[in-house]
């Protein structure tokens, strides 16, 4: 408190810059790392930085894309907003998909962009893009300063913004002008945002309809996203399943939530959910829709989606409520919330005959392992990782792809934010970004990367950061030389006629869809990673791999394992875009 009120005291004598302003903004809302990569109209920003470098972290990406996917990493493994900083033009619209990814999966970011000074923004100067106008869509807020006295009053609404209600990404564009501008600061100015009520509860006549609900049904189901690990609901809704003795189902993004390895866990739902917890869905009398959006990748055809039950949807955005699939019981409120004063009243139900149908299905449709001994499946690898790392503080990031669907259903996360995924948006190149943002929020844990090689490849350049930043990021790809995941469909809706879909070169037989595994594998990722002073290793034999994994999780620095396996393998079972659970391939 002293060193606020000195602060305070200092201002009132000495004007600052605005570039110092917004610094020592970041250090009073707690922040003690940025991803920040520095140009032409962010340079007062970045010099600012290193006068502060005692209070807080710059860490260099290699990309700005690089940047936003690790600040997202920080963001997802800790709650706490991430902040990335880039320069204006180029450095600015690097940042979108990141962005737009942090909008689709409710991610808190503060993204500061520099931009071209005032009296030249509209006429297309060196390095100019309308940031604001270009990110409008994909943000939760947006500001353009124009003026140094605003500076304070912008950073202490965007980090409301960014972490209240349902949480998001907001810009900040600061051209260079104002960055240089020195006004005497107020630190602690009123906020200006009507119309914004991030705090909502439902009201007892809601919590009684909800319990009421879940007394009449015999065959419930909870349907959980992640809402509730963005509410910090985790432990409630544990406390809920143990207490009512309801089953729950998970989306991609709630995964964590619940441990994975409980009894009424079902693990994942939808296209490349369970069998199992497919049909639980789709047989029961009432879904209880905690922090979902109703996508499509869980319903499927719309209209088919659970027909038969009464659905109850709890959502902090009102938008939400009724925009894919209306509900019978639609609350809007923050779900911690509401499953706090239901733990309050309800009681166990009598659920032995649907649980005892849940098992039938469990038994004679469980997720498949398919474990050859003349290859690596992949399967068989995240298992294999899964039991290495199960009592150890382990964070898992991964990219986009086959690789990803395979972690989502045979790697069972026991506690949220230990799950980094690309979800909502699907953006190929998160998981080495995101892994290193996890990695410097939490120095102490186990942090893996688990990838693909399409997506490991568009931001490979990140291993430069992982090695400067002294970060023992381990990275475990899933190599099939292919975009696997299109590859998939390919071969189920297109006859299996290859499409630009094999990553080596054009001439081999592989690129229309008629080689085998047998070609030696390119790029040579372990050849890569040494280039950039990191230890890896190659492996294609089953024998090998649980000693790598091994040698992988021992090492004390980075370390990148590349694993071969066959890439005709099929991520199933699998419920085709837009089809109903009668649809399902199992096989």
């Amino acid at each position: 408190m002293s060193e606020v009120t000195t602060e305070s005291r200092t201002s009132q004598e000495t004007p600052l810059q605005g570039a110092e302003i917004l610094v020592r903004c970041l250090i009073r809302h707690g922040v003690d790392t940025v991803f920040a990569y520095p140009g032409g109209a962010s340079m007062p920003i970045h010099q600012a930085l290193v006068r502060h470098a005692d209070r807080i972290r710059t860490v260099l990406p290699r990309h700005e894309q690089g940047g936003a996917f690790a600040a997202e990493g920080y963001a997802r493994s800790t709650g706490k907003p991430g902040v990335v900083i880039s320069t204006s033009g180029p450095g600015a619209t690097n940042l979108v998909t990141g962005l737009a990814d942090a909008k689709m999966d409710s991610v808190p970011l503060i993204a500061i962009t520099g931009q071209v000074p005032t009296s030249v923004i509209g006429t297309d100067a060196f390095q100019e893009t309308p940031t604001v106008e270009v990110c409008r869509a994909i943000t939760k807020h947006h500001y353009l300063v124009t003026r140094v006295q605003d500076l304070t009053r912008v950073l202490k609404e965007a980090f409301y913004v960014a972490t209240t209600g349902r949480p998001g990404p907001v810009l900040i564009d600061v051209p260079k002008d104002v960055q240089l501008s020195a006004v005497v600061p107020d630190w602690d100015p009123p906020m200006n945002l009507p119309g914004y009520n991030p705090y909502r509860e439902a009201s007892s006549r809601d919590i009684r309809r909800i319990a009421e609900a879940i007394r009449r049904a015999r065959r419930p189901i909870v349907y959980a996203g992640g809402g509730i690990i963005a509410s910090g609901a985790s432990p409630d809704l544990t406390e809920f399943m143990e207490k009512t003795g309801i089953p729950v189902a998970l989306t991609l993004t709630g995964l964590g939530a619940v441990p994975g390895d409980h009894y009424l866990c079902l693990g994942m739902l939808g296209m490349h959910g369970s069998v199992y917890a497919n049909y639980a869905i789709n047989e029961a009398d009432l879904i209880l829709a905690f922090g979902v959006r109703f996508d499509d990748r869980v319903t499927g055809k719309l209209s088919e989606f659970a027909k038969n039950a009464v659905i109850v949807h709890v959502d902090i955005d009102p938008s939400e409520i009724h925009k894919n699939k209306p509900a019978h019981i639609g609350v809007v409120s923050d779900i911690k919330y509401v499953l706090q004063e239901l733990n309050k009243i309800v009681q166990p139900g009598d659920y032995r005959d649907w649980l005892r149908q849940i098992d039938r299905w469990r038994e004679t449709e469980p997720l498949k392992v398919p474990d050859r001994q003349d290859c690596i499946m992949p399967q068989v690898a995240v298992r294999e990782l899964w039991e290495l790392t199960r009592g150890e503080k382990t964070i898992v990031s991964v990219g986009v792809g086959q690789h990803q669907m395979w972690v989502a259903q045979h790697y069972r996360f026991m506690k949220p934010r230990t799950w980094l995924s690309s979800s909502g948006l699907g953006a190929m190149g998160f998981g080495l970004p995101a892994a290193i943002g996890a990695q410097v929020a939490h120095p102490d844990c186990t942090v893996i990367d688990i990838d693909g090689d399409g997506s490991f490849l568009m931001n490979i350049q990140e291993l430069a950061t992982v090695y400067c930043e002294k970060l023992p990021v381990k990275m475990m790809i899933l190599n099939n030389q292919h975009l696997g995941m299109v590859v998939q469909w390919e071969d189920r809706f297109f006859e299996g006629r290859r499409a630009h879909t094999y990553l080596g070169p054009i001439d081999r037989p592989e690129a229309i869809g008629k080689g085998g595994s047998e070609t030696e594998p390119y790029p040579n990722f372990v050849e890569i990673a040494a280039g950039f002073g990191i230890k890896g290793r190659q492996i294609s034999a089953r024998s090998e791999l649980r000693p790598a994994l091994e040698e992988m999780l021992a090492y004390p620095g980075p370390y990148l394992l590349d694993v071969l396996i066959p890439y005709q393998e099929h991520v199933l079972p699998m419920i085709p875009s837009g089809a109903t659970v009668r649809d399902i391939i199992k096989e």
